[in-house]
């Protein structure tokens, strides 16, 4: 397996969708929070995606509650947040886990390809992983980096 085409994902109004949808697309995929002090990047995410979206840039928010109790509410709580507050039109994701025994597959698998500093854990929310156009991990990114520094990576797959 050396692509995330193969997983299933849950769309925040409850529809799964094939990952495979998002075949040739570069994709950032982000463990979001709506009560964490990483919270504001939701705006850098939606700037990145907004600038570069009719280049094949798609931003991807999975929502998780592993770290602090930072995202309690249910979809609708945070959808509502996340259009109210950072005007968010990227795709977002139900809920999951990132780590652990009940960590999605689509995270077990990106922590196995990208295992970051923490060996394969996820440290934070706003972990950022970006995927190349062939639905391969490139790279792994901490949660304090903010999404502006991840712009010239995002250009070079874009224009690959």
């Amino acid at each position: 397996m050396d692509s995330i085409y193969q997983f299933r994902v849950i769309m925040l109004n409850g529809d799964g969708i094939s990952l495979e949808s998002y075949r040739d697309k570069t994709l950032l995929i982000v463990n979001t929070a709506s009560k964490c002090g990483l919270t504001p990047q939701y705006e850098g995410l939606e700037k990145l995606y907004r600038k570069y979206k009719d280049q094949g840039l798609l931003v991807l928010g999975f929502p998780c509650n592993q770290f602090g109790n930072q995202e309690p509410g249910d979809a609708g709580e945070i959808e509502s947040f996340c259009q109210v507050n950072y005007g968010v039109s990227f795709p977002m994701f139900a809920r999951i886990d990132v780590n652990g025994k009940d960590a999605h597959p689509l995270f077990k698998f990106l922590k196995k390809k990208l295992s970051g500093f923490f060996g394969g854990k996820i440290k934070w929310n706003f972990t950022k992983f970006l995927v190349d156009k062939n639905g391969k991990p490139v790279k792994r990114y901490a949660p304090v980096t903010t999404p502006e520094k991840l712009e010239a990576d995002i250009k070079r797959l874009l224009d690959e």
